[in-house]
């Protein structure tokens, strides 16, 4: 597997995380992929989103800056893979430079939605982290992000 300039995804270190949350599939979806939602809830705990640019289709490229808590500036562009809505939605991106180039390998992001009883299940699936210590920091903002996003779904 690789992202399309062919960097190949590096193997190991896998990371899933199962979340289950109060609000129909279709709206997880749309929070999912519509920029004025995403705003919201992505990124750790007292993290903005100052800039998301996104071509929701297989093939179609990505890239958002997330700013931290303490002010510093993470960069991450990529293609998405796979756009099945309201069920699946798979990306392979890297974080980037000021320049755009890439500062860590290519990964691979598989997000499935399932409905459950007016609740959705959400499964993360990442792959292609370069080291433990990175699969964990990752576990970590998505845990962040995801603890947002439940908030966030409550609000709607």
């Amino acid at each position: 597997m690789t992202l399309e300039d062919g960097v190949p995804l590096t193997s190991g270190h896998e990371l899933e995380i199962i979340r289950v949350f109060d609000a129909p599939r279709d709206l997880v979806w749309r929070v999912w992929t519509e920029p004025q939602h995403l705003a919201h809830w992505w990124g750790p705990k007292g993290s903005t989103l100052p800039d998301w640019k996104a071509d929701l289709r297989p093939g179609g490229r990505y890239r958002f800056t997330m700013r931290g808590a303490d002010g510093a500036e993470h960069r991450n562009q990529g293609l998405y893979r796979e756009v099945i809505p309201p069920e699946r939605l798979v990306m392979e991106g890297r974080w980037i430079d000021e320049e755009g180039r890439g500062i860590s390998p290519v990964m691979r992001t598989v997000v499935t939605l399932e409905e459950r009883n007016g609740k959705t299940r959400l499964t993360l699936r990442g792959t292609g982290f370069e080291s433990v210590s990175a699969r964990d920091s990752h576990r970590g903002g998505w845990s962040g992000s995801f603890d947002r996003l439940d908030d966030y779904l409550a609000t709607l």
